[in-house]
């Protein structure tokens, strides 16, 4: 069985369809519905842009080479709505060979039982989180009800508004527009019509196609932006003035110990001095993306160089 035309608007609506390569939270590069080198269909590379028409394509391909035999295998007698809602959770867990629901499901248990196991599969780092748990229920709902989701008519059409276009609860779009905000692009806030002007000011600066549509693309360099931002404040980290003392930045209690310790042992000092400059470049080099972005306006041309790593 093969994914309905039905299905694959339904992925698209959850899983968003970039047509220019960009880089994931993870620091993949990737395209279309979220296909990254893994996929085996595509290697994205930086400024790789491709068709609506080339991305349903790869699509097709990933379905064909990766889920569709999965799903086939576990659900041989699935109807073509039942196959479509497994699709979209394989697509994205990876997982539907072990998901405890199908089994439930093959048997013909109670709807209910079946939806509690299926909605267990809702968290990201060991926590819950909204999208998971309404994606959730969209796919059980083409699942159990042949009810596919269609994505709501824009509330504006104003070329100065920015419009959302995935599916996303109010308390993610409020997390998106903060960290817009801290970042420095004053987008708005939720409820207001978003400002355009400034989301494509955003993704302008980060070489992104700069439409006003806050779509996968935008949101996984917006996450990759406030995750460099976190991650280049160490906790406990021993930073060695070129004099030989230690200061220790933010250091819990008992670290004083280890700084005299320091101190006292030149080489370990020096040691100590090599560790913190490899972790520097090291972030450096996952984040380079971002600092691209900081060099463009004064050294363009070494800010495409890091981009197309």
């Amino acid at each position: 069985m093969q994914t309905s035309d039905k299905g694959i608007e339904a992925l698209a609506l959850e899983e968003g369809e970039v047509l220019r390569a960009y880089r994931c939270p993870a620091g993949k590069w990737t395209i279309g519905m979220g296909l990254t080198a893994a996929s085996g269909v595509v290697k994205p590379v930086s400024g790789m842009v491709i068709t609506k028409a080339c991305s349903r394509e790869l699509t097709a391909a990933a379905l064909r080479k990766n889920y569709e035999p999965r799903v086939s295998l576990v659900m041989p007698s699935a109807k073509q709505h039942e196959f479509d809602a497994a699709i979209s959770f394989d697509w994205n867990t990876g997982a539907i060979h072990k998901a405890s629901w199908v089994p439930l499901w093959a048997r013909k248990a109670a709807r209910s039982a079946i939806e509690t196991k299926f909605r267990l599969w809702n968290k990201g780092g060991g926590k819950v989180l909204p999208g998971l748990v309404k994606r959730r229920d969209r796919e059980l709902k083409i699942l159990f009800d042949a009810q596919y989701p269609a994505l709501a008519e824009p509330t504006s059409k104003s070329v100065g508004t920015a419009r959302w276009a995935l599916q996303m609860t109010s308390a993610e779009k409020m997390t998106a527009i903060a960290a817009f905000t801290t970042l420095g692009y004053h987008v708005g806030t939720v409820g207001d019509a978003l400002n355009a002007g400034e989301v494509r000011r955003f993704q302008s600066d980060h070489a992104l196609t700069p439409d006003g549509v806050i779509g996968r693309a935008t949101l996984s360099t917006l996450q990759r932006r406030i995750d460099a931002a976190a991650k280049a404040k160490p906790v406990a980290l021993t930073a060695v003035s070129t004099a030989g003392a230690s200061s220790t930045l933010g250091a819990p209690e008992g670290t004083s110990e280890i700084t005299d310790w320091l101190a006292a042992q030149p080489w370990a000092l020096s040691a100590a001095a090599g560790v913190v400059a490899l972790w520097a470049l090291w972030r450096a080099w996952q984040y380079r993306d971002v600092i691209a972005t900081k060099l463009a306006p004064r050294a363009p041309r070494v800010a495409a160089l890091l981009r197309s790593f």
